[in-house]
């Protein structure tokens, strides 16, 4: 099955919002406990989603972190079964991982790495228990390491993402959010810049930015029509030297044909 390419966040506390929110395209809904959510409205949010999350209607779920007063009962929520997957903030350690784990029913994680010490650990909460794909909190860790630009300087740490996820066996990591609500084309090109890089999907804030991020993070026509030539050739040539578009073809370009092949999305 293929992975989410875009993640919408929806406030914990708007569930008229969550119906809104599947309809507008994204792969994948956040129904946002931490950020999304102030100080003293946490526990109601938390109460009114317990009666909110529908099974016909799955969510990732992300908590407030471990060390908060909010941790260990929005964990539990978390294991209500319209939650598929809880986004662990600031996750620092594998110890914080099994540590949600142990109360969520053991739910896969998605590990929001958004702190220098969660980005020097970044291998060993890969590779921890439960852990099934790093997302790059960028804007909390442009603040956390005093970072002014988005591009250039986070590039090496977006790298270490997209390493520490094929070392670990992950899925291609999830990058930041484009804080551009209305601008489709800067939220193309991040998008098109994290796939560059060796990313698989994006975050959203705003249901206008989901169709800019699924059509960066999906292969195009002209990709399809390639691999279907290559697949075809090498096929038909039965382990034989093929070329297609003039150009030989071996196994790492078999190789990229099958999964770009592998990410196209039916309706």
């Amino acid at each position: 099955m293929a992975k989410p390419r875009s993640y919408l966040f929806v406030p914990a506390d708007r569930p008229e919002r969550f119906t809104k929110a599947h309809g507008s395209g994204a792969d994948a809904v956040i129904v946002d406990l931490e950020d999304a959510v102030p100080p003293d409205a946490k526990s109601a949010a938390r109460d009114g989603l317990a009666a909110a999350l529908d099974t016909r209607r799955p969510v990732v779920l992300r908590i407030n972190g471990r060390g908060t007063p909010w941790f260990e009962d929005d964990a539990r929520v978390a294991a209500h079964p319209g939650v598929v997957a809880v986004l662990c903030p600031k996750a620092s350690s594998a110890e914080d991982i099994a540590a949600l784990r142990s109360l969520c029913g053991e739910k896969p994680v998605l590990a929001l790495i958004e702190t220098a010490r969660g980005m020097a650990g970044v291998d060993r909460i890969a590779a921890a228990h439960g852990v099934t794909r790093l997302v790059f909190g960028s804007v909390d860790f442009q603040l956390d390491m005093d970072i002014e630009d988005d591009d250039q300087a986070l590039r090496s740490f977006r790298a270490m993402l997209v390493l520490a996820s094929r070392v670990a066996g992950l899925p291609a990591p999830v990058d930041g959010v484009t804080l551009a609500i209305d601008d489709a084309l800067q939220v193309g090109a991040d998008a098109q810049r994290a796939r560059v890089l060796g990313f698989g999907g994006k975050l959203c804030i705003h249901p206008r930015q989901v169709a800019s991020v699924n059509a960066a993070f999906s292969p195009s026509t002209e990709h399809i029509m390639w691999a279907r030539r290559v697949v075809e050739a090498a096929s038909a040539g039965r382990g034989a030297a093929v070329a297609v578009d003039g150009k030989m073809v071996d196994a790492p370009v078999l190789a990229r044909a099958l999964r770009l092949l592998g990410m196209e999305r039916r309706p």
